[in-house]
C-alpha cells in the first residue's frame, strides 16, 4: 500500500470498512485528507482511468461536457479542488505540489493504481508536479493550455488581475470571461458570461482562495526538471489563447523533447469548452495509441 493510499475514503454509500470496494465507485464520492480537507469527487464511465484536473477556478464543472464525452471510452475522475465549491479548504499551504498530492489522494480513494492525467492551465502545472512526484502512478500526461514557468507576460497579466480582484470582483470575473473565450463563441453563448459575473468571488473568503491559487501558479517553475519526466506526454494549446499564449506551449515542448504537441488554430484559453469535439478527439486518439 502506498503512503497516499492511506487517505480515508468517505463515499455516500460506503463506510471505512468498505474501502475494498473503492474501485467500483461510480458517481459522487468524498476524499478526506490528513489536514482535514474533504474533497468532492466524481467518477464516470468505465475503462482506462483518466484524471481531469481543472485550472485556476478548480471546479469539476469546467469538465462537464468533456467528461460526458470521454466517459464513453474511459473511467473519468474529476474533483473540486480544496476550497472550491463543496470541497473544504483544509489547513495545508496552497502550492502546486500540494494540489498534486490531493490528486493522488483522489486516485487512492477511487481505487486507481495508474491513470492518465489531463490538466488544463494551472491543472497542467499540477500534472507536471504529479508526474514528478509519483511517476509510477501514470501511464501518460496531457498538458493543456499550460506553461513551464512564469514570464513577463504572465506576471503582468496576473498582477493586473489581482488588482482588479481587490477593487472590483465582478469586473475580475467579467474580464476573465472576455479573455478566456473567442469573442464570436462568447457572443453566441452569452449565458456563460452572465454566469461568470453572477458567481464572481465577491466575499473575503472567496477572494483569498483566488489570491492563494494565483500565488501558487506564479511560484511554479518546472524549467529545471520537466525534461526529466519519462511519461508519454501530449501538449495541447490554441494559437489565439490570450491567457497562456501559444509561445508558452512551444517553450514547454522544447523543454520536453519527447512530447507530442498539437496547437488548435482557434479556441481561446478555454478551448476544451469552445472546441470540445477537437479537444476530446485528440485526447481519445492519443490515449488510444499509448
Amino acid at each position: 500500500m502506498t503512503q497516499a493510499r492511506r487517505h480515508q475514503l468517505d463515499a455516500p454509500d460506503a463506510t471505512g470498512a468498505d474501502t475494498a470496494r473503492a474501485a467500483e465507485i461510480n458517481g459522487e464520492f468524498r476524499v478526506t485528507l490528513p489536514d482535514g480537507a474533504v474533497l468532492r469527487a466524481l467518477s464516470q464511465g468505465q475503462g482506462r482511468p483518466l484524471l481531469l484536473v481543472s485550472g485556476l477556478a478548480g471546479s469539476t464543472a469546467f469538465w462537464d461536457d468533456n467528461a460526458a464525452t470521454l466517459a464513453r471510452s474511459f473511467r473519468v475522475l474529476r474533483f473540486d479542488q480544496r476550497g472550491i465549491g463543496p470541497s473544504d479548504r483544509g489547513s495545508a499551504p496552497c502550492t502546486v505540489d500540494q494540489l498534486a498530492k490531493d490528486c493522488l489522494a483522489v486516485l487512492d480513494a477511487a481505487g486507481v493504481d495508474r491513470a492518465t492525467v489531463l490538466g488544463h492551465s494551472t491543472g497542467g502545472c499540477i500534472g507536471l508536479s504529479l508526474a514528478r512526484q509519483a511517476p509510477d502512478r501514470f501511464d501518460g500526461l496531457i498538458i493543456s493550455g499550460s506553461w513551464l514557468k512564469q514570464n513577463r507576460y504572465m506576471t503582468a497579466l496576473f498582477e493586473t488581475r489581482l488588482a482588479i480582484l481587490d477593487q472590483h470582483p465582478r469586473a475580475y470575473a467579467a474580464s476573465a470571461a472576455l479573455m478566456t473565450y473567442p469573442p464570436t463563441w462568447l457572443e453566441a453563448h452569452w449565458s456563460v458570461y452572465e454566469t461568470a459575473v453572477a458567481t464572481a468571488p465577491d466575499t473575503p473568503e472567496a477572494k483569498q482562495i483566488v489570491r492563494e491559487r494565483i500565488g501558487a501558479l506564479r511560484a511554479f517553475d518546472a524549467s529545471g526538471w520537466a525534461g526529466e519526466i519519462a511519461a508519454p506526454t501530449l501538449i495541447l494549446g490554441a494559437r489565439d489563447d490570450m491567457i497562456v499564449p501559444a509561445f508558452l506551449q512551444e517553450e514547454l515542448a522544447a523543454a520536453m523533447p519527447g512530447a507530442r504537441k498539437i496547437l488548435l488554430d482557434t479556441g481561446g484559453h478555454y478551448f476544451p469548452i469552445s472546441r470540445p469535439d477537437a479537444f476530446t478527439a485528440n485526447i481519445a486518439e492519443w490515449i488510444g495509441a499509448l
